[in-house]
């Protein structure tokens, strides 16, 4: 099973979200990109997951350009952004879906509301993505 997770920035949602998925099956063949990759995945995405035992520290933001030629069984769009702007693939899609989440680099006000913010969008991508594989890849 081949799933690329993709946003904007490929910074935050999208690589929780494969951490995340990672964390339930190691099996899956997992990529994140973004349709204009950031310079590196967020600190405090980084940290809100291994409150989760989960580490994405490893992850680095990729262009979808790379990723266009390949077939996938799932390309799933975490933001609107990356859904609006999301490329024609040449390689086969078999799934299409859009899970939505905000952004929490986006996120302003002291340390503590920017935290609380990244845990509550962590716990959204837990949430949908963990609904998503018991539908989806399980079924």
């Amino acid at each position: 099973m081949k799933i690329l997770i993709l946003c904007t920035g490929n910074t935050c949602r999208s690589q929780m979200a494969g951490g995340y998925l990672r964390s339930l099956d190691p099996s899956l063949e997992l990529y994140s990109a973004g349709t204009e990759p950031g310079g590196q995945v967020h600190p405090l995405a980084i940290q809100v997951m291994k409150e989760k035992n989960i580490d994405i520290s490893d992850g680095y933001p990729k262009s979808v350009n790379e990723f266009i030629h390949i077939p996938f069984d799932y390309v799933i769009t975490v933001c609107d952004g990356a859904k609006e702007a999301c490329p024609v693939f040449t390689g086969e899609v078999k799934h299409r879906l859009h899970i939505g989440f905000d952004d929490p680099a986006e996120a302003t006000g002291t340390e503590k509301e920017v935290l609380a913010v990244f845990r509550r969008v962590r716990d959204e991508i837990i949430r949908d993505f963990g609904r998503f594989y018991e539908e989806e890849i399980r079924k």
